[in-house]
């Protein structure tokens, strides 16, 4: 039994291709930077690595991914379905359910957004090392260092050695509904959901360090009760 449609419709036919699951996220990864196998599986965490092999093969038969050695890269064809990625996260943001469910609450995956989206340059000229705490995960995964210097970012889970200049502590699920956009940074900082300890400059910087995204800005339109 064939897994296509059986339509020789176009929108049958790219359907096919990038509704199948995880296609679109692989194409997310792509076009917000990653290029190696490693960088996109850290976008997918619970994709296994053969079946992430498998997809990216396919793809790569499509024309719509091309590999280089050990670096991938999209085709125009991938290029031009990027308008339609964007597209569903606007929908998304805008008309899904807030609320997390516990297999939602994946700081894996917040904390690799984080690693490739804060803004280095935030606190001006020099290193500014930001000490993350989550407050709901046990040792050995709670503490997390970004070290901001020369307009890039080192994520370090274990301490390297630097004076902390700001120190945010936080639970997993506050950080997401900030990083989406449901908890702003003030109201989080006014109901001490979000810690902030640090020179006022650092704190008061804090928001352009998170450098949330453009959908982080778009309200929801649904009528049920918003999370927070």
């Amino acid at each position: 039994m064939t897994k296509g449609y059986g339509q020789f419709c176009p929108v049958a036919k790219a359907a096919e291709l990038f509704c199948e699951r995880w296609n679109a996220l692989l194409l997310r990864e792509l076009g917000a930077g990653a290029s190696h196998f490693s960088q996109i599986q850290r976008g997918v965490p619970l994709m296994s690595p053969s079946m992430l092999s498998r997809r990216l093969k396919e793809l790569e038969r499509e024309g719509v991914i091309e590999r280089d050695g050990a670096t991938y890269r999209l085709t125009e064809a991938g290029r031009e379905f990027l308008p339609l990625v964007d597209a569903l996260g606007v929908w998304g943001q805008r008309w899904t359910r807030r609320q997390l469910k516990e297999d939602e609450v994946d700081f894996r995956l917040l904390i690799w957004d984080m690693e490739r989206t804060v803004k280095a340059d935030a606190f001006g000229p020099g290193r500014t090392v930001v000490q993350l705490e989550f407050a709901d995960l046990p040792a050995g995964k709670s503490l997390w260092w970004f070290i901001n210097e020369q307009s890039a970012v080192q994520l370090c889970l274990e301490d390297p050695g630097y004076e902390v200049d700001l120190f945010l502590s936080i639970t997993v699920r506050d950080m997401i509904y900030v990083w989406r956009g449901d908890l702003g940074v003030e109201r989080a900082l006014d109901e001490e959901r979000l810690e902030a300890h640090g020179a006022p400059r650092f704190r008061e910087a804090l928001r352009s360090w998170f450098n949330l995204s453009r959908l982080a800005e778009i309200p929801s339109a649904r009528r049920d009760p918003q999370p927070v």
